[in-house]
């Protein structure tokens, strides 16, 4: 995203307001981090070194950045390191394997956690419970808790319950957004009768296909039952699986209200799917998903907030309550010692993610986040649901094996898409998840 304010002076003021807070911190426990809210603490008792391990390259690199130097100005006798990665399933594979993993790391998908865990490579946060549990829901504990260990909380989030729009497109079409499931079906038709397809879909990407799926399915089937199909426990025919997929095949089979039709959207990937939506003028007049879609505008075309594209939030299915799908960065711990549980405890904190809300294109998991550190009200429309949803549920795609979540289905939605046979499509995904959770 583009940022609010210039990125130099918000972090001369973050470190200069951290120093302040560090002479007013709090003691000590023996690790050198804290247990009160926002895992604050003395420094002088606490050095060594640190590195930790992400996916955040680019801008996203410079705000993580701006995190650690946060996190130097209240420790500095700890030496901590960002090392970005463009592959971390795989740098870490190979680091674990070669007995050399960094101190901490942030993975974008907990199947990683699950299976490092598995493996014995990783360290509970035992140290921390209090901290986790006083700055995040519940939803987001069980997420980072196996087998009642806590191995793992969330640093950065993201809210993919979002529909974005061409605001002169619904204007033209005389709609106005949706809040129901009837509603958006109907104003799909009349956005179409307008002369502008009303969906654009980046259907080249399988995980935009699993993202719709997603949301409609929680809201079809309910919170319980996405739970059981997220861990295998019902099969993919289930009847709720084939009434979720029924109503993407409605979607899907109005080929001529999908931009470029079914061949064409096929051969579209995500970032073009977003500029066709906020191209002057539009091919199509939205786009079902995440909080990042404003990131790649930004990029693409001159389109401003509000004036040009908004959001809604993912309509009620037959009277379902506001859900939240959400993916993020999970913080996990390869070596304990005092410098890597000073770092877990402070990007466990309020502190430490206001830094980034402030920059912009972040959403904190973190509910003692303030809504204020968000540097506008779209933004805050958009991220604060992220910590504060009654409901929220993770990404279900990034909680499976990952030969299922971030293959298999991808490949069969991409085939449903192109063939929406309802039937044969449940038994094909119960067929690769069958196989994928052994």
């Amino acid at each position: 995203m583009k940022r609010a304010f210039d990125v130099r002076l918000a972090g001369l003021l973050g470190v200069l307001l951290l120093t302040l807070a560090a002479g007013c911190g709090g003691g000590n426990n023996e690790s050198g981090g804290s247990t009160t809210e926002g895992g604050g603490g003395g420094t002088s008792n606490v050095s060594g070194s640190v590195t930790i391990l992400a996916d955040w390259t680019g801008p996203e690199a410079a705000s993580f950045q701006a995190v650690i130097d946060g996190f130097k100005a209240k420790y500095p006798n700890v030496n901590a390191k960002y090392r970005p990665s463009t592959n971390i399933s795989q740098d870490l594979s190979t680091a674990i394997e070669g007995g050399a993993p960094p101190d901490l790391a942030a993975v974008p998908n907990p199947g990683l956690t699950t299976d490092y865990q598995s493996r014995g490579a990783l360290k509970p946060l035992d140290f921390m419970k209090d901290t986790v549990s006083q700055n995040f829901s519940q939803d987001w504990q069980d997420l980072g808790t196996i087998d009642g260990t806590l191995y793992g909380f969330f640093f950065k989030g993201a809210n993919k319950s979002t529909i974005w729009y061409n605001v002169h497109s619904f204007d033209d079409a005389g709609v106005q957004p949706p809040s129901t499931w009837p509603d958006l079906t109907k104003a799909a038709q009349t956005i179409k009768a307008s002369g502008v397809p009303a969906w654009s879909i980046g259907a080249a990407n399988g995980w935009v296909l699993t993202d719709l799926f997603e949301n409609i399915y929680v809201r079809s089937a309910g919170k319980d039952k996405y739970h059981q199909l997220t861990t295998h426990e019902i099969p993919w025919t289930d009847a709720s699986v084939k009434e979720a997929l029924t109503m993407m095949a409605d979607i899907f089979n109005d080929t001529d209200n999908i931009v470029g039709g079914r061949d064409g959207a096929l051969q579209t990937d995500f970032p073009t799917s977003v500029s066709a939506v906020f191209a002057n003028p539009p091919k199509g007049a939205m786009i079902a998903e995440g909080d990042f879609v404003p990131g790649v505008v930004a990029g693409q075309s001159d389109a401003k907030p509000n004036v040009d594209y908004d959001f809604f939030d993912f309509p009620s299915i037959n009277g379902s309550p506001s859900v939240v799908v959400g993916g993020g960065n999970e913080v996990i711990m390869f070596k304990d010692s005092p410098a890597s549980e000073a770092l877990a405890e402070y990007l466990a904190s309020p502190e430490a993610g206001e830094i980034w809300a402030k920059r912009g294109g972040f959403a904190s998991p973190n509910k003692n986040v303030t809504e204020s550190a968000y540097p506008d009200e779209m933004t805050k429309r958009v991220e604060s649901p992220v910590a504060n949803a009654q409901n929220f549920v993770f990404d279900m795609s990034d909680l499976a094996p990952a030969q299922f979540g971030s293959t298999d289905e991808f490949t069969i939605l991409q085939d449903f898409f192109k063939n929406p046979d309802v039937d044969a499509t449940a038994k094909k995904l119960e067929a690769a998840a069958a196989k994928a959770y052994k």
